[in-house]
């Protein structure tokens, strides 16, 4: 099982193994809800993330860089099984919206292939570093 503690954020894995380390923070504590400036509704936990019905199982969270990679569930009306590549980045002075993601790549053939996409998400401008379109604001669902 793993959890993430925002503030000061650990990655412990229990089981036969165990192992803790210091990583870098992510914009939220998870699991949670968020809607999105579009009226989309999120779920999300450090190994899914859900918008509405579509299911991504995360493979990787690189919080230096601010990306998650996910395979895109095989029951996902379209891009069944092909990966993607979130990015996602922290947003001050926006209330309620405290951060945003970005769907960098959404139909990569590998995970290599989602990882190392040429369109990554420009956070210097995130009104249209999305590939020329902002950052869907996010904001937490009590």
């Amino acid at each position: 099982m793993k959890k993430i503690i925002i503030g000061l954020v650990l990655t412990c894995i229990t089981g036969v193994t165990s192992a803790c380390m210091h990583t870098d923070t992510i914009p939220v504590a998870l699991p949670a809800s968020f809607t999105d400036d579009y009226y989309s509704r999120y779920i999300i936990s450090d190994t899914l993330w859900q918008q509405g019905s579509a299911k991504y199982d995360i493979l990787k969270w690189n919080k230096a860089e601010q990306y998650i990679i996910a395979q895109n569930d095989n029951n996902n009306r379209t891009e069944k099984g092909l990966f993607t590549r979130i990015d996602y980045m922290q947003f001050t002075e926006m209330p309620p919206y405290t951060w945003g993601c970005c769907y960098t790549t959404y139909d990569a053939k590998t995970e290599v292939q989602a990882e190392s996409c040429q369109n990554k998400a420009d956070r210097t401008n995130p009104r249209k570093g999305c590939n020329g379109f902002p950052f869907s604001r996010m904001k937490k669902v009590e």
